[in-house]
């Protein structure tokens, strides 16, 4: 059996040859297992040096082979008309309706459909499930929000990087082991929204800025992050143990441990939170109230989020992720790509700063809201 580094170079000195070739082929050239070929063919593409397709492996840049079409123009070029656009999303109900209803609105604007269906949250094997049918639903084009961590997502993000239909990933990148996956992207860049909230808070006087997250949080991560950059950065005094995690507003237990957070932060001298999302925000306040804690006087509160930050009593300063032009973004990557046929397409990822809008919850009068 020959080794791995030269079965690996036979494998590429095929590709390179032929454009495409077939799993089953290989086995046969190189007299080994199949088991023995995907483990080779997994290394080269997460390397960059090949691209999975079905049954195969090709050459990682495309061919162009989509006919032309009639097109209508867009940020990222003329866009393909009439198209059956598939999206996969992790939930309908907190964070992604608007992303979804900008994503319908580009999709019917270029006289196309969106076809949406729901996946669920950390579960690889339904969001290849929910793929699966949209495909044979006749998708040309797929919106998805994939699991991105473990190792079946990693595999799932290898089988959409093989698929020939475009894709966009929504609010998801690759993780670092799949750097070179050829996979376009509209993000958030959620960790500088926190750090846009941690400034906001320094020029209100604060040093000391708590950031509270709750166990689901889907983007307590990229806070995280983006909290610990901005305190560094700032040369703000340490924030040790200022990271706290909560139970979702309502769940059971949350009123003690958001009466526990604000006990705390008055202990440690902090009156300042960064908090996602609105409803632990409202929440938060609530059990302030019930404490004696004035908001704002006693203390600020920014939420991360804005879906019901204007109707809290005080209203909240957010950090507003732009979802509708996430989506809206999204679609038309999908449907320029789908509707090129010129040079290879370059791999597309967006990015999106969330704003700050300043309401009372930080002690500062805003401007009043357009109607």
């Amino acid at each position: 059996m020959p080794l791995a580094a030269e079965r690996q170079e036979r494998i590429l000195a095929a590709v390179r040859k032929h454009g495409m070739v077939r799993l089953s082929d290989l086995v046969t050239q190189l007299g080994v297992t199949a088991v023995t070929v995907r483990r080779d063919v997994t290394l080269l593409a997460d390397r960059g040096l090949v691209r999975r397709v079905h049954g195969g492996i090709a050459l990682p840049h495309r061919a162009q082979t989509q006919p032309a079409r009639e097109g209508v123009p867009g940020a990222y070029g003329p866009m393909a008309t009439r198209a059956l656009v598939g999206m996969v999303v992790p939930s309908v109900e907190y964070y992604w309706p608007p992303v979804i209803q900008g994503a319908h609105a580009a999709v019917a604007a270029a006289e196309g459909r969106l076809v949406m269906r729901a996946s669920r949250w950390d579960d690889p094997a339904e969001d290849r499930r929910q793929i699966n049918a949209l495909l044979e639903r006749g998708a040309q084009a797929l919106l998805i929000a994939p699991t991105t961590t473990g190792d079946t997502a990693t595999d799932l993000l290898r089988w959409i990087g093989s698929l020939t239909v475009p894709v966009i990933l929504v609010e998801r990148r690759p993780p670092q082991e799949l750097l070179t996956l050829a996979l376009d992207a509209a993000m958030t860049a959620h960790a500088l929204g926190a750090g846009l909230a941690v400034r906001h808070f320094v020029t209100l006087g604060h040093s000391r800025i708590a950031l509270i997250t709750t166990r689901q949080s889907p983007t307590s991560t990229a806070l995280r992050t983006g909290w610990h950059d901005a305190v560094d950065t700032l040369g703000l005094p340490s924030h040790e143990d200022l990271d706290i995690e909560v139970p979702s507003y309502g769940a059971p237990g949350w009123a003690k441990a958001y009466t526990g957070v604000l006990k705390r932060s008055r202990d440690l001298g902090v009156r300042a939170l960064l908090v996602h999302s609105d409803r632990e925000a409202i929440g938060l306040i609530e059990r302030a109230r019930d404490l004696g804690i004035s908001v704002p006087g006693d203390l600020a509160i920014v939420t991360y989020d804005d879906e019901i930050g204007a109707a809290s009593d005080p209203p909240l300063t957010a950090v507003r992720p732009q979802k509708h032009r996430l989506g809206r973004i999204a679609a038309e990557l999908a449907l320029a790509k789908l509707a090129d046929v010129g040079e290879e397409w370059p791999v597309h990822r967006v990015e999106l700063w969330p704003t700050v809008v300043v309401r009372e919850s930080c002690g500062t009068v805003p401007r009043p809201e357009a109607p």
